[in-house]
């Protein structure tokens, strides 16, 4: 009897585990499925916030607020700015230093020099092609050289000038078009005005070969006095000829030269 009593109570420890059992594999599922169903509805929210991050109104860059001065603070700004750096600063270099807009500062510079170069002062403010710097006035070189160690000033014989001017006009321009100009070699000439800082090399044409082009630099412009080389004055094609002209009774002495020494 005892026995059959044992037996019955095991039986029924064995159903409660297995309700047991049954109800937390059911809980499980039920856990299981709510997580499903939290991950599938943050996988949704992210996608729609992923969507909405690539409509064209988010992607847009914010506008870029730049700054406004007063052209008499502009003055004292640029002189701090060109006296610190002691060479030319082009105007996107300054316009990203100041935080204003380069088309502003572009037209606010021409009251800048204008204020600027009208004082008495033994500085001038000028402009190379869209840049600018600070430089001596002329007419302090003598009083300047007393004091100052000078680099030699290159010597330019007529044949470096006509090779320069030649340049300075019709630059971007290559060796052979220079000498059908002048009618003689000027693989020379071009060379000196390179070492002189006047000519660089400026890129290649597009043609067979690719030929180097030749070009004027800022040390022309600051040689010459002038901001760019629009400011040059007119050559007229009567000048062209007498390049021409010089070029060969130049040839026609080296010749003669050469015929000479044999």
């Amino acid at each position: 009897m005892k026995r059959m009593r044992q037996d019955e109570d095991k039986t029924g420890m064995d159903k409660i585990k297995e309700n047991e059992a049954a109800y937390n594999l059911k809980e499980y599922d039920s856990d299981k499925s709510n997580e499903e169903d939290v991950s599938r509805t943050v996988q949704a929210d992210l996608s729609d916030a992923g969507e909405q991050d690539m409509t064209p109104e988010n992607t847009e860059k914010q506008p870029v607020t730049y700054k406004e001065y007063s052209t008499e603070y502009l003055v004292s700004a640029v002189e701090a700015i060109l006296f610190s750096i002691g060479e030319s600063v082009s105007v996107d270099r300054l316009a990203k230093a100041l935080e204003m807009e380069i088309k502003k500062l572009s037209k606010q510079m021409e009251e800048v020099l204008a204020i600027y170069n009208q004082s008495d002062r033994g500085i001038k403010m000028v402009e190379l092609e869209n840049a600018y710097q600070l430089c001596t006035r002329n007419e302090y070189y003598d009083v300047l050289t007393k004091v100052v160690c000078t680099p030699k000033k290159p010597n330019l014989t007529d044949v470096l000038l006509e090779t320069l001017s030649i340049v300075a006009y019709k630059q971007p321009i290559t060796r052979p078009e220079i000498e059908a100009i002048r009618g003689v070699s000027c693989a020379h000439a071009i060379n000196k005005l390179m070492e002189y800082g006047l000519v660089d090399e400026v890129g290649r044409l597009d043609a067979p070969g690719r030929p180097i082009l030749f070009g004027t630099t800022e040390e022309f412009l600051r040689s010459f006095g002038v901001a760019s080389t629009e400011e040059l004055p007119m050559i007229s094609p009567d000048k062209i000829e007498d390049f021409k002209k010089e070029a060969q009774e130049e040839a026609n002495e080296i010749t003669l030269g050469l015929d000479n020494e044999s």
